[in-house]
């Protein structure tokens, strides 16, 4: 394990790291559109963040269940992440349910969680460290970290997966609302579209028939229920038979 002495003298090195993977996360924030891809990111930027870390995973809970392994680094600590899941606790659970930070040794978590720690022990490795991840009111998660060293993480480790993870949760709420606003600008572009051609086969159903307005929607709605099909497909196609285009 890394002496503590040396640790403070790394310190503007590894200040330097986080900062850089901070700067790698925002630049991100602006071309990656796949939120799996994002978080990906995150789970490779805190084995560089963050001193210790050899493998890291990044585990997502909806509504507080459910919990699912994201992003990782390797199968091995993905099969890690599943042992916690399976028996319904472990360090990256507690991380994401208490939204407080997890460090515990190898030795430490057989009293906690014997499964998990005899099955990370035979994989090779000898300390934890989780931090909680809130990304909006549905999702939750940890960033967790895993190191092969005995007592692979010391408290400047965890203040510097606690910056980093502070950083992220923001980052991603932010992520978050643009993803909720652009499916919210979507579906008014959908809406809006089929309103459009629902209005272009009243409109000819009106001057038609020489009916008004809502007797021709009443029509369509009809004509809809008996073929089953909905109603802006059905107004599409009689706006396309009627004028010879396509809506």
């Amino acid at each position: 394990m890394m002496a503590e002495h040396e640790r403070d003298e790394s310190w503007p090195t590894v200040l330097d790291e986080v900062t850089g993977a901070l700067e790698t996360l925002t630049s991100a924030l602006d071309s990656v559109d796949d939120f799996r891809v994002l978080l990906h990111q995150v789970c490779e930027q805190v084995t560089q963040a963050v001193p210790g870390v050899d493998e890291a995973t990044v585990t997502l809970l909806t509504d507080g269940r459910n919990p699912t392994t994201v992003a990782t680094t390797s199968e091995v600590v993905t099969e890690l992440d599943h042992d916690q899941y399976a028996s319904g606790d472990g360090p990256c659970l507690q991380a994401a349910r208490t939204g407080e930070l997890v460090r515990v040794s190898v030795d430490e978590a057989a009293d906690l969680w014997p499964a998990f720690a005899r099955n990370s022990k035979a994989a090779g490795f000898g300390s934890f460290l989780s931090a909680p991840l809130v990304i909006d009111a549905r999702h939750s998660g940890a960033v967790n970290c895993y190191s092969v060293r005995g007592h692979g993480f010391a408290e400047l480790d965890e203040k510097l997966l606690g910056l980093y993870t502070s950083a992220v949760n923001a980052a991603l709420r932010a992520y978050s609302r643009y993803q909720r606003a652009h499916d919210t600008t979507s579906q008014l572009r959908t809406a809006l579209t089929t309103r459009a051609v629902i209005d272009q086969a009243k409109g000819i159903l009106m001057a038609i028939r020489r009916i008004p307005a809502d007797e021709a929607f009443t029509l369509l709605v009809e004509q809809s229920q008996r073929e089953n099909i909905k109603l802006r497909d059905l107004a599409a196609r009689f706006v396309a038979r009627a004028t010879g285009t396509q809506p």
